[in-house]
């Protein structure tokens, strides 16, 4: 059991889930407001043994240092890699504290998204012109996704299963996806083939630059369902020069740029589509069971 634990920020939990954690900590903290500055986290963390916190803030060394009974850090958010972390786990290792992280928990809303906001547009629903002209189906519509992992393997299954021609570009071949019938495809090849090209990539990975975005071309749909851009900002905004062009996405993360947003050929939800009720629910559970672990050794 820890002594204290302590949410350095609002992390998301189910009040389920956040009774549930008083049979693992002696003491229990948890602040409303988003830490402004490494010395705000450092006195919100003061001598607690463990830590919760989500996307919004960073947990970075100066402050872990100021925190000598830190013992645990649950990254109440999702953690591909070390590098795109918001928490310095190179220091945490070497200073014996663990970090924990959860993925794969707001998929189904992304791609529920994505289907309703693609339809809108190849239909002219919502008092928008249609795409080409005349309404048109998903069936046979050539679409690209770029980084096959969870999301956007649902993603491609959902247009697949709609009738779309599926190809793909990861770093690694997909022979499950393949089996599908999803069509591999070098990226220059599948962004001047496809039609819609779906960008899902990890945080901070930028694929496409100024050359890539000559290969899309024109009268090309772009979705980016990343945490952050998946796109130089600056030939992202030069392809949107081109009236022809559409881009989607939900978050501001995910647009990059706020100056991005006024523009006609932009769809800017504003909201995260991911964030749903059954989301929260899977993140309180995925949070709990990383907890539950680290205490057992696990």
């Amino acid at each position: 059991m820890f002594e204290k634990l302590v949410a350095i920020e609002p992390v998301g939990l189910v009040p389920e889930a956040e009774k549930e954690l008083h049979t693992y900590a002696r003491e229990i903290v948890m602040f409303d407001g988003v830490p402004t500055d490494d010395a705000e986290i450092a006195a919100r963390v003061g001598d607690a043994d463990a830590v919760l916190l989500s996307y919004t803030s960073r947990l970075n060394r100066a402050a872990m240092e100021r925190c000598p009974n830190l013992r645990y850090v649950g990254m109440c958010c999702s953690l591909y890699s070390e590098e795109s972390a918001n928490v310095d786990i190179a220091y945490a290792r070497t200073h014996g504290i663990d970090v924990r992280g959860i993925r794969d928990y707001g998929d189904h809303g992304v791609v529920e998204y994505v289907l309703w906001q693609l339809v809108e547009i190849l239909h002219g629903f919502g008092g928008h012109a249609a795409w080409d002209g005349l309404p048109r189906e998903i069936t046979r519509l050539r679409v690209g996704v770029v980084g096959l992992g969870v999301t956007g393997g649902m993603i491609a299954d959902a247009l697949h299963f709609l009738g779309a021609d599926v190809r793909y570009f990861s770093r690694t071949r997909k022979p499950d996806a393949e089996g599908k019938g999803f069509r591999y495809q070098p990226l220059h090849t599948l962004l001047e083939e496809c039609e819609v090209v779906f960008t899902c990539l990890n945080k901070n990975v930028i694929l496409l630059h100024e050359e890539e975005f000559a290969r899309l071309g024109s009268h090309k749909i772009m979705f980016n369902t990343s945490i952050g851009p998946a796109a130089d900002l600056t030939a992202l905004a030069k392809w949107l020069d081109d009236p022809q062009n559409l881009f989607c996405c939900d978050t501001i993360g995910a647009l990059g740029d706020p100056a991005l947003q006024g523009r006609g050929n932009v769809r800017f939800l504003g909201i995260s589509s991911g964030r749903t009720r059954e989301m929260y629910g899977l993140l309180s559970e995925k949070v709990l069971a990383n907890i539950k672990n680290h205490l057992a050794g696990c």
